[in-house]
């Protein structure tokens, strides 16, 4: 038996309209070197080397010696630019939001000439409030630094005690510092593979807009309690509650495995931020803690 967990958040009111449109900026864009020598045709999600290998600017990275070669690449700051139109009237949503699930690594974004943000971990997503700078037609950037030389401008900056290992075993002919920044270890050199140290936008980017309010994530969590030999289940949701009064609605969560239904009315205001619930599983219930986390990993 595994542990289903269904939790269906409604807000509801006159006018209410949780989710609205989203426009994805996946696809065509514009790869061009930081000094303006080159610029050509790339692809999101992607990186600069695929772009600079599908026109044949440059060979099969992977063949022999040319992780050397075209280390060049990994040192030059590259810009990623789209234009666009956005397929439906922002001046009817109350935010509007650019959202990145994933940039490769340190970057600046600039919407219409305006910088809204900076990136500078590869791992996480991001979003960006562009309610006032966003248009009906739209140009978009960014302007990645070298993750070489950002490492190494980090570890100068870091001079309280030492980050070992400075630097990969020279038979890796890798790059340095990798420990001062947030991005996939293995692309400055492991003892597997060679340096790539990439720049690019790996994952989804897209346009939403929503009014009243928006469900920002939904986690959960199993915690049993030895003393009452109870489980129960931590909620937690977070809202973008943009309306300026407060928004009623109904939590219902579901784990029909369980023979678990319960029903929540919450109230939030314009300033919260989440809502947490307990949930008490039934003794009656057959649970094991593996079952249990299974479902959580």
């Amino acid at each position: 038996m595994h542990l289903h967990l269904l939790a269906l958040l409604a807000l509801c009111g006159a006018g209410c309209a949780v989710a609205g449109p989203s426009y994805s900026l996946q696809g065509s864009w514009w790869v061009s070197q930081g000094n303006g020598s080159l610029e050509l045709p790339g692809t999101v999600p992607g990186c600069v080397y695929r772009a600079l290998y599908q026109h044949g600017l440059i060979q099969d990275p992977y063949y022999r010696f040319n992780d050397l070669n075209y280390r060049w690449i990994s040192l030059e700051n590259w810009t990623y630019s789209k234009k666009f139109k956005i397929p439906f009237n922002v001046s009817n949503w109350q935010k509007v939001k650019l959202i990145f699930e994933g940039v490769d690594t340190v970057a600046e974004i600039l919407l219409n000439n305006v910088t809204i943000g900076k990136t500078d971990n590869m791992f996480t997503g991001y979003s960006f409030d562009i309610t006032k700078v966003v248009r009906d037609t739209n140009s978009l950037e960014l302007r990645f630094q070298s993750a070489v030389q950002y490492a190494k401008l980090q570890s100068k900056a870091h001079t309280s005690y030492p980050v070992p290992p400075a630097c990969p075993p020279k038979e890796q002919k890798g790059e340095c510092h990798v420990n001062f920044i947030r991005k996939e270890q293995c692309s400055f050199s492991w003892d597997w593979g060679p340096s790539f140290p990439s720049q690019g936008i790996w994952k989804d980017v897209r346009i939403e807009a929503y009014n009243i309010s928006h469900l920002n994530y939904l986690t959960f969590l199993p915690v049993y309690d030895n003393t009452s030999q109870e489980w129960t289940v931590e909620i937690e949701a977070s809202f973008d509650v943009v309306s300026s009064k407060p928004v009623g609605g109904q939590v219902t969560v579901a784990i029909p495995q369980l023979q678990t239904l319960q029903t929540y009315n919450i109230k939030l205001q314009q300033r919260q931020k989440t809502v947490k619930l307990l949930v008490k599983i039934s003794k009656v219930s057959d649970v094991t803690s593996g079952e249990m986390l299974d479902q959580c990993t």
